[in-house]
């Protein structure tokens, strides 16, 4: 089975994710206030509402900064698997600023639409063309850096910057139909605002869901560790494997894993054929952290019928 590769170390991976994010902040609020002048003089509350999105992204994006650095830094006394629980909790945190940038925008164009008001002034619409090319760009570019990464912290900012450009093309559409409807139409700017609410809101959950799941240790897609059992079975001296933890600690891995071999054989050999396993699978799978090999005798396998973690052998 082929294993995806991620090229330079850890740190490396945490400083590519950070410098996303720092690009990301920038562009954000270059944007905010582009779209927020845009809609106060061409009377969009769609676009004000895009506006604030982006400005609530310059925040967030700077969570994802600090949540990235403080992940990077190494193991110490108190933290011996590292701060790599900072990613999800960033994470986290943006998705959470997400649903309440949802629920503001909601709740403003709701009153909007209860307030008579005037049709946008059609040169927003080209400010939202580029907004939503530019943002596209951003996202697409970033959603491929969170995967090259495996950064739950870094998709979320992707997301982010999709959701700028939904809320932009929602606003394009309602504008659209405010312009060439003319009278009685001047509130599909506002109902466009609230359908990208919701579509923000709904995404934030779920963007929420694999990040809390990080939170808790739940075990990664089961076709990692099938992975972690192959690499360790080639290993001369090893006859089989048992348990296999892994668990994921921002961008590393930290791996427990149970090997069988030769109940014959010296102490000394068990011990030189767990090293050669831990080398192996870091070798093959450098985002590993760390990998904690228990050697069991062969023989001894036969009688168990589950492992540690309640998994049928």
């Amino acid at each position: 089975m082929k294993q995806e590769q991620h090229p330079g170390s850890i740190q490396d991976r945490y400083q590519a994710g950070a410098r996303a994010a720092l690009i990301g902040m920038a562009v954000n609020g270059v944007l905010a206030l582009i779209k927020g002048v845009a809609g106060v003089v061409g009377n969009s509350y769609a676009l004000i509402a895009d506006a604030i999105e982006s400005a609530s992204d310059v925040v967030t994006s700077l969570i994802v900064l600090v949540g990235l650095r403080l992940a990077g830094k190494p193991a110490d006394r108190n933290h011996p698997y590292g701060h790599g629980k900072f990613e999800p909790l960033a994470a986290v945190f943006v998705s959470i600023m997400l649903l309440g940038a949802a629920v503001l925008i909601m709740v403003a164009s709701v009153r909007e639409i209860l307030t008579p008001n005037h049709a946008p002034e059609p040169f927003t619409l080209a400010v939202l063309i580029g907004v939503i090319v530019c943002k596209e760009y951003l996202a697409r570019r970033t959603k491929s850096k969170g995967e090259e990464l495996k950064s739950i912290a870094v998709k979320t900012e992707a997301f982010h910057h999709r959701a700028d450009a939904l809320t932009s093309m929602a606003a394009f559409i309602g504008i659209s139909i405010a312009l060439i409807g003319g009278a009685g139409f001047e509130m599909a700017d506002d109902i466009a605002a609230v359908v990208a609410a919701c579509v923000i809101a709904i995404n934030a959950m779920l963007l929420m869901r694999p990040a809390l799941f990080e939170l808790i240790d739940t075990a990664p897609n089961p076709e990692f560790a099938k992975i972690i059992r192959e690499i360790a079975s080639k290993v001369p001296g090893v006859k089989g494997t048992h348990k296999c933890g892994v668990r994921k600690v921002g961008l590393s891995y930290f791996v427990d894993l149970d090997v069988l071999c030769d109940p014959s054989e010296t102490i000394r050999h068990g011990h030189e054929v767990a090293h050669k396993v831990g080398e192996a699978i870091h070798a093959a799978l450098p985002e590993v952290a760390k990998v904690l090999v228990h050697v069991e005798p062969s023989d001894d396998f036969g009688r168990r019928t589950q492992d540690a973690f309640g998994v049928q052998e």
